[in-house]
Order: structure tokens, then C-alpha cells, then sequence
């Protein structure tokens, strides 16, 4: 098994996922190709299962709650947090 930058083992997943990743040609096509369809997959077995998830990434989240209403907020907080980190007009 191969190691990632950090020296921890690859797994099959996700090398298969970085193949995959790879061969978008644009940001459109990795959404369409990738992400959605792994979302999807990772939505249909949470609500299966009843899960709240929320996996924290060394530069990411990811939150299923099972609630359109939910998403909604959340989605709409996490644009206002990145709307107050970005520089104002003019700054840099």
C-alpha cells in the first residue's frame, strides 16, 4: 500500500477517489463525476441508518442531518462565517 504525504497508508478508497478526482477536467466535472454521487451515496446510508453526522476534516466538514430545514440553516451559516473571513473590497 502506498503512503500519503504523511507517511499514513492510502487506502483502496481513496486512491480509487483521487483516480477518479484527477481525471476532471474542471471543477464541474468533479462535482458531477465525484463529489455529488459520494454525497448521495453518504446521504442514502445515514438517512437508512438514522444517522446526524458530522466528519471533521484536517480542512473540512461534512454535515448530514437527515433535514432539508436543517441543511438549509446550515448551509446558510457556513456562508455567513466564509462571508465574514473574506477580505473586504479594497483589502488584501
Amino acid at each position: 500500500m502506498s503512503k500519503s504525504k504523511k507517511g499514513k497508508p492510502v487506502s483502496d478508497l481513496r486512491r480509487l477517489m483521487l483516480e477518479r478526482m484527477e481525471a476532471c477536467p474542471t471543477a464541474e466535472a468533479l462535482n458531477d463525476r465525484v463529489i455529488m454521487p459520494f454525497v448521495q451515496a453518504l446521504e442514502d446510508v445515514c438517512a437508512a441508518r438514522g444517522y446526524v453526522l458530522n466528519i471533521y476534516g484536517e480542512q473540512a466538514n461534512l454535515v448530514f442531518t437527515g433535514d432539508e430545514d436543517a441543511a438549509e440553516e446550515i448551509y446558510a451559516m457556513i456562508e455567513s462565517y466564509l462571508d465574514s473571513r473574506a477580505p473586504s473590497e479594497g483589502e488584501e
